[in-house]
């Protein structure tokens, strides 16, 4: 399939808060290792499927209530 042209690049979700949680995800930005190491080799519809699951986990965090208050860095929020 080809891929659609892009006028910007899809910018990088990262927040400069790289701690893994204990599920190996980003506390930040909640890209996965592979994730963040191989973010400028993806095309840019990989890299918006990367953005659409990091937007699926923060929404699952949320469900459950595993947000930790104190934990929540000072830099604005990318959802």
């Amino acid at each position: 399939m080809a891929e659609q042209l892009e006028f910007f690049p899809v910018p990088s979700p990262c927040r400069g808060i790289c701690q893994s949680d204990a599920r190996g995800y980003c506390r930040g930005c909640l890209r996965s290792r592979e994730e963040r190491f191989n973010w400028m080799r993806y095309s840019d519809a990989q890299k918006r499927e990367v953005l659409r699951l990091c937007r699926q986990r923060w929404l699952r965090l949320q469900r459950h209530g595993k947000e930790d208050p104190t934990d929540t860095p000072e830099q604005p929020s990318l959802f």
